[in-house]
């Protein structure tokens, strides 16, 4: 019986573990998806202007000229990356989920089997 306590309570604290991890990941993935509206926006500004637009990036408290290719390349760059990042996180976001639904059964399995012994000696 004190065995199965300690089980359950590794099983509880991996679970607790994982849940923490989910919601790091969701966190992390609301990030990214804020971060890819901003640079798709940039984009949308970037296909109005004239071919002849000074673009201008803030670095530090000083705005310096950049040349418009280098600029649109520079945030296609980041899209990519975001996308890509988007997908990672959105796989370890399933893999976790699966592992912690495994882990709530097991929690679930070991509590209703500790309840059968407990109702066992006093019959």
């Amino acid at each position: 019986m004190a065995d199965d306590q300690k089980h359950l309570q590794a099983l509880s604290d991996d679970y607790q573990k994982l849940q923490n991890d989910l919601q790091s990941n969701i966190d992390a993935r609301q990030r990214l998806e804020s971060q890819q509206q901003e640079n798709k926006g940039v984009q949308k500004e970037f296909a109005k202007l004239a071919q002849d637009a000074n673009i201008y990036k803030l670095i530090g408290p000083v705005l310096l000229k950049q040349d418009r290719a280098e600029a649109v390349l520079a945030v296609d760059g980041r899209l990519e990356y975001i996308e890509k990042e988007i997908t990672r996180v959105e796989r370890q976001i399933t893999d976790i989920q699966d592992e912690s639904e495994k882990k709530r059964m097991a929690v679930y399995q070991l509590q209703t089997k500790m309840q059968q012994q407990q109702v066992e000696p006093a019959a």
